[in-house]
C-alpha cells in the first residue's frame, strides 16, 4: 500500500496524486493507494496518517514538498519506505513566512496556518536517518521554492535522482510512476 502525502496548500486532486492513482489502477493496484486531504495542523496531519497506516497495510509513503517532510517522519517512525519529491527539509523554517490566512489550491477553501504549527513541525523533524537506504529522493535542480541541495545533503546515503531543470512541481513525475510502484514492491 502506498500512502501519498501532498504538499502545503495542495491536495489529493494534485497532478502527482492523480497520476500515481491512475497508473496504479492501470496496473491493477488501485486498492493499494490512499491519498487523504491533510489538515493544516501538522500534529493533526500526522495523527491522520498514523491512523491510515494502522488501518491499511502501508509499506511506502510518497510525499511531495511538505508531504516529503511528513513522509520522512512516518518512514522513520514506522520503518516504511519513503519516496521524497522535492521535499521540504526544514519545514519549520521555510513555512514561517506563511503564518496567517491561506487557501487550499484545489478546493478554494480558506484555512489559517497558525504560529503553533511551526512548533508542531519542529517536533517531528528527523535530523539523522536511521536507515537512509529505505528512501528515494527525487529532486529537480530548477525547484524555485526549495533549494534541492539541502535535500541532497539531508538524504545522503539514500537513492537519489537529481535532474537538471524542472521546477517545484517535479515536471518529470510521470516518467517515474512505474519505478515508484516497483520501489514500493507492490508487484
Amino acid at each position: 500500500m502506498i500512502l501519498y502525502l501532498h504538499g502545503f496548500t495542495s491536495g489529493p486532486q494534485s497532478h502527482k496524486a492523480q497520476a500515481l492513482d491512475v497508473r496504479m489502477k492501470e496496473r491493477g493496484l488501485g486498492d493499494s493507494f490512499v491519498c487523504p486531504q491533510l489538515p493544516a495542523s501538522p500534529r493533526q496531519a500526522i495523527a491522520l496518517c498514523e491512523s491510515l497506516i494502522a488501518e491499511h497495510d502501508v509499506t511506502t509513503v510518497v510525499g511531495s514538498s511538505l508531504g516529503g517532510y511528513y513522509s520522512t517522519y512516518l518512514a522513520e517512525t514506522f520503518d516504511l519506505k519513503g519516496v521524497l519529491v522535492n521535499p521540504a527539509v526544514v519545514a519549520h523554517l521555510s513555512l514561517k513566512d506563511y503564518i496567517g490566512p491561506q487557501q487550499w489550491l484545489y478546493t478554494g477553501e480558506s484555512f489559517e496556518f497558525r504560529a503553533e504549527y511551526i512548533d508542531e513541525l519542529r517536533a517531528i523533524q528527523i535530523l539523522v536517518l536511521k536507515r537512509p537506504q529505505r528512501f528515494w529522493l527525487l529532486v529537480e535542480e530548477g525547484d524555485e521554492t526549495l533549494d534541492y541541495r539541502h535535500a541532497v545533503s539531508r538524504y545522503a546515503g539514500a537513492r537519489q535522482t537529481v535532474l537538471p531543470g524542472g521546477d517545484h512541481s517535479f515536471t518529470r513525475w510521470n516518467d517515474y510512476l512505474d519505478e515508484i510502484i516497483e520501489f514500493a514492491r507492490l508487484t
